[in-house]
C-alpha cells in the first residue's frame, strides 16, 4: 500500500515553505507549524504507510496531530502528498474553506481527529490502537504529534501508563521540543516514557536521516517514544 506521492504530485520538501507561505491570517502560530515540518515530511516521505487515493483505508496507518494549533505545515504537507489540492491553501481560514486554524477530520482528506485543543491526542492514539487490536488489524502503525507543553495535560499521563503496561509496539508518539513547557521535565521528556516501559529515542528535529531511523528502528513489545528536539526560539506549544 506505501506510494511515493512526492512523484505523483512533482512536490518536494523545498516546496513546503512556499506552500506554507499561501497561508495566511494565523501567524502568530506560524512558529508552531515550523517547528513541525521536518517531522511531518519524514513521516509522510519515509514512514507513513497511506495513500491519498484511499485515504479511508482500513488497514492505512494513523496519523494523529495532536498539535493541532497552526497547522499550517500539515497542510503543507498534505497538499505536496496530493490529499490536497495546493490551490485550497489560498483560502485557509476563510468562511467556506475546509482549512480552518485547527483541523476537522470531517472535512479535511487524511486528517484522523479534530484537533487544536491541547492534551488529547496521545489519549486518542492509545484508544486507536487498541481499537485497531481488538479488530484484529495489527499491521497498521498508530502516530501521534504532540508538542512538548502538551505534557502538562493530565491526560497523557494517564496514556502513557497505559500505553507501556500494554506493550503497544504500533504506537508511536513523536514529541516535538522546543522547551515551551511551563514546567519542564527533570531528566528528560524521554525519562517520562522510559519509566513507564516505552522505547525512547532523542533526536535533532530538523536532522532527516535520524527522524527516519527513529521512527523505523524495531522496538518490540513496546511503544515507541521519539523526542525530536528543535531550537526554542521556534516557539509555541
Amino acid at each position: 500500500m506505501t506510494i511515493a506521492p512526492t512523484a505523483a504530485t512533482g512536490f518536494g520538501y523545498a516546496d513546503l515553505r512556499p506552500l506554507m507561505s499561501r497561508m495566511t491570517g494565523d501567524e502568530k502560530h506560524s512558529a508552531a507549524a515550523t517547528s513541525t515540518l521536518d517531522v511531518l515530511w519524514v513521516l509522510y516521505d519515509q514512514v507513513l504507510a497511506v495513500d491519498p487515493r484511499r485515504p479511508d483505508d482500513p488497514d492505512r496507518d494513523r496519523f494523529l496531530l495532536s498539535k493541532g494549533h497552526g497547522p499550517m505545515a500539515f497542510y503543507a504537507v498534505l497538499a505536496a502528498k496530493g490529499f490536497l489540492d495546493p490551490a485550497e491553501l489560498d483560502g485557509f481560514g476563510g468562511f467556506d474553506s475546509r482549512l480552518g486554524h485547527h483541523p476537522d477530520r470531517e472535512l479535511v482528506p487524511g486528517a484522523e481527529i479534530g484537533s487544536g485543543s491541547l492534551g488529547h491526542g496521545l489519549p486518542l492514539a492509545l484508544g486507536t490502537a487498541l481499537g485497531l487490536g481488538i479488530q484484529g488489524r495489527t499491521r497498521p502503525r498508530v502516530v501521534v504529534l504532540v508538542g512538548d507543553a502538551e505534557l502538562d495535560e493530565g491526560s497523557n499521563h494517564e496514556a502513557i501508563a497505559v500505553a507501556g503496561r500494554h506493550g503497544l509496539e504500533r504506537l508511536t508518539a513523536v514529541v516535538v521540543d522546543n522547551r515551551s513547557s511551563s514546567h519542564g521535565w527533570p531528566g528528560g521528556i524521554a525519562g517520562r516514557f522510559a519509566q513507564e516501559g516505552w522505547a525512547t529515542r532523542t533526536v535533532d528535529g530538523r536532522d532527516h536521516a535520524a527522524l527516519r531511523a527513529a521512527f523505523t528502528e524495531p522496538h518490540p513489545d513496546r511503544p515507541l517514544a521519539v523526542v525530536a528536539e528543535v531550537e526554542p526560539k521556534e516557539v509555541a506549544q
